[in-house]
């Protein structure tokens, strides 16, 4: 029963070029007895839009897959209702609310970013309905209960694999870190990379750090400078990490640049202007993957939305997936019996095999992608 959704997974992709060209989104009406709802909270409006919408995309793609294959519990179909919080914390508190108490969503997928997670984590707990982020890579989000999973690998395991990678795989003895001081997720990155850069005995030569706001870098790209890194690890997301590199770039900054899964976006390459080149991040993903998995994927997706998924579209995409899944194994959509079955999943995607463990943090691989000719490529996989 455990591989009943990771195989039809495998299944339905090989049709699913045929399923991405159907509208919809879990297909169905909220009033159907046949239709199960499950709730989103993604942003796809606001500062990182596009992270939102691509997550939103694709658990529409996955629902709408899974329906035509015969959807869930002997032929309900699932629908996703998704509350655009803007990645605003007022917002993500208000959608988390409405799901939950309006229209009585047996499940959560989200938020998008772990600032919103954790916001609504300790809401979804206190209400006992099973939150399942795929891309909120704070490690306190799943602290607050036993209803809170996330599909996504934690913020210390990326930046001390990045740190790890510099050193064994790049060489490098010296390294600046540059963060968004007004940004936990970045900062957090951040202190995790130092912390094992030095205990492998690099040497961090330069720490700098701005504001959201802020368009010009000069200042603390010339202290980078002066401390000549080997590398200069940026954990931020693209909105930000693009005009940086752009300016460090025109600043002639002689580094190479590592970041974070929140470089992948559609937008990185149009924002950093060939600056990312040459740069490594970790990632959930990699689209350059040689599987059968990923590049029927890719193809699904592509073909529906017109653009390459990024990485929070495939972890959005396998979310779906393992929600699936364990509303199958409990048996019914009692949020306590499906918050079991995901205790208890195995599962089989796009971005790995997944097992959560005893924190409802999954075990899974980690990829370091290196940007080229303005396409990724695999640098490394780095299992758990």
């Amino acid at each position: 029963m455990k591989k009943k959704l990771s195989v039809l997974l495998i299944a339905v992709l090989a049709f699913s070029l045929t399923l991405a060209g159907c509208g919809g989104g879990g297909g169905g009406s909220q009033e159907d007895e046949n239709v199960i709802k499950i709730g989103a909270v993604m942003p796809t409006t606001g500062a990182v839009a596009t992270f939102g919408q691509s997550s939103l995309d694709a658990v529409k793609l996955a629902f709408d897959q899974i329906n035509e294959a015969g959807g869930v519990l002997g032929g309900k179909k699932l629908e996703v209702i998704n509350e655009d919080n803007q990645s605003k914390g007022e917002e993500t508190g208000a959608a988390f609310r409405k799901l939950i108490e309006q229209e009585k969503v047996v499940a959560i997928l989200g938020s998008t970013t772990s600032g919103d997670s954790l916001i609504g984590a300790p809401i979804a707990q206190e209400a006992k309905i099973p939150m399942l982020t795929p891309t909120s890579t704070a490690p306190a989000v799943t602290e607050f209960g036993d209803y809170v999973f996330r599909a996504c690998f934690l913020d210390n395991y990326q930046a001390e694999a990045m740190a790890i990678f510099a050193i064994e795989e790049l060489g490098a003895k010296t390294a600046a870190v540059i963060v968004q001081s007004d940004n936990d997720y970045s900062v957090g990155l951040g202190k995790f990379f130092v912390a094992k850069f030095k205990e492998l005995g690099g040497q961090i030569v330069a720490e700098e750090g701005y504001l959201q706001e802020e368009i010009d870098y000069s200042a603390i790209l010339t202290n980078v400078k002066s401390a000549n890194p080997d590398v200069v690890y940026l954990p931020s997301y693209y909105d930000t990490v693009g005009p940086l590199l752009r300016q460090a770039k025109d600043a002639g900054l002689d580094a190479t640049f590592l970041g974070c899964d929140g470089w992948d976006s559609s937008e990185f390459f149009s924002l950093a202007q060939g600056a990312e080149e040459g740069g490594y991040f970790s990632n959930h993903y990699s689209p350059a993957a040689d599987s059968e998995l990923v590049q029927n994927f890719l193809s699904a997706y592509e073909s529906r939305y017109g653009k390459t998924p990024d990485a929070l579209a495939a972890l959005s995409y396998d979310a779906a997936y393992i929600m699936a899944q364990a509303i199958d194994e409990a048996g019914s959509t009692d949020p306590a019996a499906i918050r079991d079955a995901l205790a208890n999943i195995e599962f089989t995607g796009v971005s790995g095999t997944i097992t959560f463990d005893e924190n409802r943090n999954p075990i899974k691989p980690i990829w370091v992608n290196m940007v080229k000719d303005g396409k990724y490529e695999v640098a490394k996989i780095i299992e758990p």
